[in-house]
């Protein structure tokens, strides 16, 4: 990890403004008044670079945005109320009716929704791609392509894309880019330093920590940014709260701490896993044998705690040993200090032998890894024992 981010998030200057308060303010105002109105008027010329009304801008968001900015090393960033508002909105601002999309088919289930909604309503063309071959984007550019959008790694098959050559791709045929990069946070991932145009993150996960609160984010050049903001932004309100924020600036403290101990408890509960007999496979890209590992390697500085494991096991098999698990509790979502499990079954088109597999997807939290591994035997030994 870039040992600068942890002085990043945790320095400050001394902000007279705020009395040297070591923590920014909770601005919770609605509106900013002004002395006289010919700065009123001024600040209505430009609302998204003022502070009027805080739909369009408050001190401790902008404190946080800022914040983010400097750790994507980004011109600019714009937070949301939650991840799926800051796609949406994203989205929303950048397409028109027309315009061609091409995403990789292990996107977040809401965000290919909403582009499918998108092409059914507004007739904005989507073609959906597996994205783990450069030739897969490449074959499928069009004319009147306008976006790639891209989540690498996925959040079920752990998939990565080629950051640096979809950039590159992108930019020669006029295209643009934008990537969900949550899985690893701005901590072990870096897409505008690829070339990437946009970076998205749902702040629910790592960004909070805690568990406790919802945001996204949208980081990237000025001017994209500032197209979203009044776009996908100010017109839809989906905006973050000074509460929010205050929550988020307080995870962001711990971030790269925290990130640390996700490294390495995700590894050592993946190369568990990966040497039990009832684990077919592993979807994890810091193992040696992810198919990607090589390109996790390359624009990867470390990993999220995040990755699912295969197992002939049926579904119902597979259910009762999460219900056996002491420490890993059933949830959606990810990111928190708590360990989680949910359970599904792996794509068809994974499936080499007509035998679809069981897949569970495991979060690995704050917990001890030892603790965790001594319950996933005990789990184990509950469902060999039934």
């Amino acid at each position: 990890m870039n040992e600068g981010l942890h002085t990043k998030v945790a320095h400050d200057e001394v902000d007279t403004k705020h009395y040297g308060a070591v923590t920014m303010p909770i601005y919770q105002n609605s509106l900013f008044a002004f002395e006289n109105h010919e700065s009123f008027d001024h600040a209505m010329q430009d609302v998204l670079a003022a502070t009027v009304y805080s739909r369009g801008n408050n001190p401790t968001v902008q404190y946080l945005e800022g914040k983010i900015a400097e750790l994507e090393e980004a011109e600019r960033a714009r937070c949301f109320a939650s991840g799926m508002a800051a796609i949406a909105g994203s989205l929303h601002a950048l397409l028109r009716s027309g315009d061609h999309v091409i995403c990789v088919n292990q996107a977040y289930g809401p965000t290919r929704q909403f582009l499918d909604e998108l092409s059914e309503r507004y007739r904005v063309e989507v073609t959906y791609v597996d994205g783990c071959m450069l030739s897969d984007f490449e074959e499928q550019l069009r004319p009147h392509t306008r976006l790639i959008y891209l989540e690498s790694p996925t959040s079920g098959l752990f998939q990565l894309q080629d950051l640096e050559g979809v950039a590159a791709l992108a930019r020669r045929e006029g295209v643009l880019t934008m990537i969900d990069s949550s899985w690893a946070t701005p901590c072990y991932q870096r897409p505008l330093n690829w070339g990437i145009d946009l970076v998205l993150h749902s702040m629910t996960k790592y960004f909070s920590g805690h568990s406790d609160c919802l945001g996204g984010v949208v980081a990237g050049r000025a001017d994209l940014i500032d197209e979203i903001a009044n776009k996908g932004y100010m017109l839809f309100g989906g905006v973050m709260t000074p509460h929010t924020a205050s929550l988020m600036i307080r995870g962001l403290r711990t971030l790269p701490l925290r990130m640390e101990r996700h490294h390495s408890s995700g590894l050592i509960i993946a190369e568990f896993m990966e040497k039990h007999p009832l684990v077919n496979r592993v979807n994890h890209p810091g193992l040696p044998s992810h198919p990607q590992h090589a390109l996790a390697c390359k624009q990867l500085d470390g990993y999220g705690s995040l990755f699912s494991f295969e197992t002939q096991l049926s579904a119902e098999m597979l259910k009762k040993w999460a219900d056996a698990l002491r420490y890993f509790r059933i949830g959606v979502s990810w990111g928190g200090f708590e360990s989680l499990v949910t359970v599904g079954q792996t794509p068809a088109s994974r499936n080499a032998t007509g035998n679809n597999p069981s897949v569970a997807r495991l979060y690995i939290g704050l917990e001890d890894p030892q603790t965790l591994i001594g319950d996933i035997e005990q789990a184990w030994e509950h469902v060999i024992g039934t």
